[in-house]
């Protein structure tokens, strides 16, 4: 991996420009770039915490519209990817806690594309007082994006993200089929990406 004086992989540098392309000349292909790059890691990192397609794609997106509201913060002192595996990985931190999922192994130190360690430390503090803050930060973080849906999805964010209920629960609440369900929810958790990354002229 070619690493220049300041100890940054060539990816790293072009993620610095391309954020500074989002942040300071509102480029919106910039932003779809940087999700491009990371999604499916990020995706499958989530995963291997949880264990739950579905779960880890909400996750997911939640990482990335947490990440792009913030990417105005972003200080080059580390690469992009630690940062926004950080966000990814204290995000699903909290959903765990808060499911009280068993999981696997949460000791487990993962690597971003600069070889540098992102440890992933839990506590077993059922009673963090930071747990109810950080839920109303993720909810607050999706409602930015939600009112931009077509009206059809909005009601289907509502209960999943909101209501917090389960996809079986979503299903008979609206009396739909499980299998449509799902498939909206995907599509909605697609048209919150382009939102996310800026592309709300193709909503």
């Amino acid at each position: 991996m070619e690493i220049n004086e300041r100890g940054f992989s060539k990816k790293a540098l072009e993620d610095f420009d391309l954020i500074d392309q989002a942040v300071h000349h509102e480029d919106q292909q910039a932003y779809a770039s940087l999700m491009k790059r990371y999604k499916k890691a990020v995706y499958y990192m989530i995963l291997k915490m949880i264990r739950d397609a579905d779960d880890a794609e909400d996750l997911t997106m939640e990482a990335f519209a947490k990440a792009f509201k913030n990417l105005h913060r972003f200080k080059k002192d580390y690469t992009f990817s630690t940062w926004l595996f950080r966000i990814a990985t204290n995000n699903t931190i909290d959903f765990i806690r808060k499911k009280k999922l068993k999981t696997m192994s949460l000791n487990t130190t993962m690597s971003d594309d600069g070889g540098n360690s992102v440890t992933i430390d839990v506590e077993d503090d059922d009673n963090n007082p930071q747990d109810e803050f950080i839920r109303t930060q993720r909810i607050e973080m999706v409602r930015i994006f939600v009112d931009k849906l077509p009206a059809k999805y909005r009601k289907l964010v509502q209960l999943r993200y909101f209501d917090e209920l389960s996809y079986e629960e979503i299903a008979k609440e609206l009396e739909k089929p499980l299998g449509t369900v799902k498939a909206q929810l995907h599509r909605s958790r697609e048209l919150l990406y382009e939102i996310a990354a800026g592309k709300q002229k193709h909503i």
